[in-house]
């Protein structure tokens, strides 16, 4: 059996949402293994992800209009003839109580978190049964999904309905294709005083977190090197929760026992 390794030369692999924060961190590190790397958004940035003075292709998408999986991946294939590992993470949500939020802000949450995600696995998948080597497809999916999500209700749904996803899809699409979801806890990317607040805010979420800070994009992309490559060759169907420990239980902090 030959030994395993992080090395991705030669496969080819797109990141969607890969051109800024927690994307970004995960072209970096299929970059950094050797892969070939096309990121997708609606906008090209200003700078593309790089790493080991190589840098990431850009592909133009809207992943919420009918008919974009099947563009993209034709895209895709157009430059490069195959697609060895598709990494699902475009997403997110704005904060919003679910008593106030209408049915279209509902709708348009799902169908970015969980239908986009799922066309596009749909056509990779198409691809990947027909190739040498079949593939990967990978999820990021949100530790939202594993606890309440208050004020992104509709969100964290969709993100459970993406666990779900990734253990159906394993057994109908195996053995050519493996499938599995990376789910991070709070993530410190460009935006996050839009989530957290000020550099206190910040600070004092860090400090909840038994590891004593959040994640970084890159811890993410280790993550998702990991699973998409041989060293992660038996690995289908699951989830792996990157949350630094998780939350310290908040009865513990009501408690007045003494210990």
């Amino acid at each position: 059996m030959q030994q395993a390794n992080a090395t991705l030369t030669e496969r080819v692999v797109l990141v969607t949402g890969g051109t800024k924060g927690v994307g970004a961190g995960i072209a970096r590190a299929f970059l950094a293994a050797g892969a070939t790397v096309l990121v997708c958004a609606r906008n090209e940035p200003e700078a593309l992800p790089a790493a080991g003075g190589r840098v990431a292709e850009f592909v133009s998408a809207n992943l919420k209009e009918p008919g974009s999986a099947e563009a993209l991946i034709d895209a895709v294939l157009a430059r490069h003839g195959r697609l060895d590992v598709l990494v699902n993470n475009a997403g997110g949500a704005p904060y919003a109580l679910a008593a106030d939020a209408s049915p279209r802000f509902h709708e348009s949450v799902i169908q970015l978190n969980l239908l986009a995600p799922l066309h596009l696995a749909q056509q990779a998948n198409r691809q990947m049964q027909q190739q040498d080597g079949g593939g990967v497809v990978l999820f990021v999916g949100s530790v939202s999904a594993l606890r309440p999500s208050p004020g992104t209700a509709a969100y964290g749904a969709a993100k459970a309905g993406v666990l779900s996803l990734v253990e159906s899809l394993a057994v109908e699409w195996a053995p050519k294709v493996r499938l599995a979801a990376v789910s991070p806890g709070p993530v410190l990317t460009e935006q996050a005083e839009r989530h957290f607040g000020d550099a206190a805010g910040v600070a004092a979420v860090g400090a909840t977190i038994p590891l004593g800070r959040m994640a970084h994009p890159d811890d993410v992309g280790n993550a998702c090197v990991f699973l998409a490559s041989p060293a992660g060759a038996y690995v289908s169907g699951s989830n792996l929760v990157l949350h630094g420990g998780g939350e310290r239980p908040a009865f513990l902090g009501a408690a007045n026992a003494q210990h």
